[in-house]
């Protein structure tokens, strides 16, 4: 399996070793593949750009997880194309010349994401005409690549689950946390958007479900949440009560924040090198617009039942980032 060093690819691997499973762990981070390997699975340290190093992971497999992706809503687009675009096709390369009887794809909803309100979004919803970020983009390509790679006889399928958190969280919830600390979180917007989230643990159960789906799953992609939207500044006052910090005072508008977004990209796209900027429009409109997946088809077709609610997911989180998880 591959990004088996990142949250979501670590918490699988943990799985299926725990089921009995041979794990073979792809990744990049050499002290994360260390400790997998001490747990008894067989780490390989590699890039999958690398087509070589993608055929040799793939020998001897008979089932691939491909969760391995950069994710980010800012970078450089050769840098996104490289990991997410170019990583896929190698790995399909490998999949496909070791004889993998199956590969189960972990993509985004961030496909869908427009800078708009949208509300159950069934997998088939039509795509904005321009993807939002240059993340986006490479993972709408590397589902073109998964297309492709199922007619020419591959078995495959895609998941795309929604903001995932839970204990190891490097993302959604510490990126929040951080901005509490530091004081520079608003609310943006009227505070009333609605949004989904996804237990890790869910999203683990939800892979291992495409790994056992019949085949009439095969070629399709399938929306992944927890099936319980929640207002989102209000899960954050959540955070802000459970591990003691203020809950942010000063409110700013959505035009006005998205103006100050716009901005801030260009000043960042013109001086080569740059950070991610303080405010970017993608991080303005998760903060206030609501955005739900439609999740009838996982249920009805692969039995996905979310079984972690998100209370008991945070307080997870929580527990684990009191301990120092971080």
């Amino acid at each position: 399996m591959s990004g088996a060093t990142g949250f979501l690819g670590g918490a699988l691997a943990r799985r299926l070793q725990a089921q009995g499973a041979a794990v073979t762990a792809l990744g990049r981070n050499p002290a994360a593949l260390a400790e997998l390997e001490r747990a008894g699975m067989r780490a390989l340290r590699g890039d999958l750009a690398d087509l070589s190093f993608a055929r040799a992971a793939c020998q001897g497999q008979e089932l691939v997880f491909h969760c391995a992706a950069l994710s980010s809503a800012w970078g450089p687009a050769r840098e996104f194309y490289r990991a997410n675009v170019l990583g896929t096709r190698n790995l399909i390369a490998g999949c496909e010349e070791a004889g993998v009887t199956r590969l189960v794809h972990v993509s985004t909803p961030s496909i869908y994401f427009r800078y708009a309100a949208r509300l159950d979004v069934a997998e088939d919803a039509a795509l904005p005409a321009r993807p939002v970020n240059e993340y986006a983009r490479s993972k709408l390509l590397a589902e073109a690549e998964v297309d492709r790679a199922f007619a020419r006889g591959l078995a495959v399928i895609t998941i795309r689950p929604r903001a995932i958190f839970g204990a190891g969280d490097t993302a959604i919830l510490p990126r929040i946390i951080r901005r509490l600390q530091s004081g520079r979180l608003r609310v943006i917007g009227d505070g009333r958007n609605i949004a989904d989230l996804t237990c890790v643990e869910n999203v683990v159960d939800a892979l291992l479900l495409c790994a056992d789906a019949p085949a009439a799953c095969l070629g399709k992609k399938y929306n992944i949440t927890n099936g319980e939207p929640q207002p989102l500044w209000e899960l954050i006052g959540q955070v802000c009560a459970r591990l003691g910090l203020a809950y942010p005072r000063q409110r700013i508008a959505y035009p006005a924040a998205m103006a100050l977004a716009a901005a801030l990209e260009l000043v960042h796209r013109a001086l080569p090198g740059q950070p991610e900027p303080l405010l970017t429009r993608y991080m303005v409109s998760v903060l206030a617009q609501s955005a739900t997946l439609d999740i009838r088809a996982a249920r009805r077709e692969l039995n996905y039942t979310p079984r972690l609610s998100v209370a008991e997911g945070f307080e997870r989180f929580a527990r684990w980032w009191q301990q120092g998880g971080r």
